[in-house]
């Protein structure tokens, strides 16, 4: 049979113009991806490699630095588009509100489990005795009645302060200490050498876990809850982001971080790194990740994403 290749070629023409007609749908406002970072250095390196990602995929991500509520808010009014650090379930009393409400949407799969979110204690204080939060106010006057937490507005600070109010594990009189990640550590870092007493908040990922001798807090299960705070971390976006902008909910939906490879990002960051320059130093070193994470992604102009933004590592 021979073949009419003027046929074919007009055939061919069509398919392509169809696909591109139906990639057009994706709207232009979506090159422009808004993520929220409160300020955590596992934020940071988790928004930071998935800015890599996209830059590859030819979008412009840009970084929000705000409080939780902020970050939510910002979502509720569609002017954020996407916040990578929704830590279940610490963090579910202030997002109920906006979920009841239909105003917030949680993708379904984590993009982080085995996380932990609680209190805890330098190894010498664990090792006198303060191994429980039911031990916390025995130790009150050698910790001067505080217990220090991370920026204003955070959900663990809220905890800790509802702890104190309600009087549990007898904490009436102490004071809940805000700062900010960074000062929380070097206050911690500044007990540390002289072995002073101090109760703060620890969670993993971070390379607090390996550049401190620390220990978590046991009892504090109807605070932060079971498992020393154990968590999951999930993406949160507006409620019709994924209808609006498909291709980026499915790089969103696979995305699957390990607390591994977020500790090795946060260590180049604490460095003084730029959380992009980490990412796309690491992405550089474990490339295989992308098969997994690009699958079913295009660029923003409808090409295979996983050779673009293999190409755009190995040219930066």
């Amino acid at each position: 049979m021979k073949l009419n290749w003027k046929w074919v070629g007009l055939v061919s023409t069509v398919i392509s113009l169809t696909a591109q007609a139906a990639w057009a749908e994706e709207a232009a406002s979506c090159k422009n991806v808004r993520f929220a970072d409160v300020g955590w250095s596992d934020i940071a390196a988790t928004t930071g490699i998935t800015s890599v990602v996209l830059e590859g995929l030819g979008y412009k991500p840009s970084v929000t630095i705000a409080s939780v509520p902020i970050a939510f808010a910002g979502l509720k009014s569609k002017q954020i588009d996407v916040f990578l650090g929704y830590w279940n379930p610490s963090m579910t009393p202030m997002i109920d509100p906006f979920l009841k409400a239909g105003q917030i949407k949680v993708l379904d799969k984590p993009n982080l489990s085995g996380a932990k979110y609680t209190l805890a204690v330098p190894a010498y204080l664990y090792d006198k005795g303060l191994k429980s939060f039911s031990d916390i106010a025995k130790f009150g006057p050698e910790l001067d009645n505080k217990i220090f937490g991370i920026e204003p507005g955070n959900d663990g600070n809220a905890l800790i302060q509802r702890m104190i109010d309600k009087n549990e594990f007898g904490l009436k009189g102490f004071k809940m200490v805000e700062s900010s990640e960074a000062g929380m550590l070097a206050e911690v870092q500044r007990a540390g050498r002289s072995s002073k007493p101090i109760v703060f908040l620890g969670w993993e990922p971070h390379p607090m876990n390996v550049q401190m001798k620390m220990k978590y807090l046991e009892g504090g299960d109807s605070v932060f809850g079971p498992n020393y705070g154990e968590a999951k971390v999930f993406t949160a976006v507006p409620p019709n982001y994924e209808e609006r902008c498909p291709n980026v909910a499915v790089l969103l939906k696979n995305l699957q971080f390990t607390t591994d490879i977020e500790n090795q990002v946060m260590v180049s960051i604490l460095e003084k790194s730029n959380p992009v320059q980490a990412g796309r130093a690491w992405l550089k070193k474990n490339p295989a990740v992308l098969d997994g994470w690009l699958k079913g992604v295009k660029t923003f102009s409808g090409q295979d994403g996983l050779p673009a933004v293999t190409k755009a590592l190995a040219g930066s």
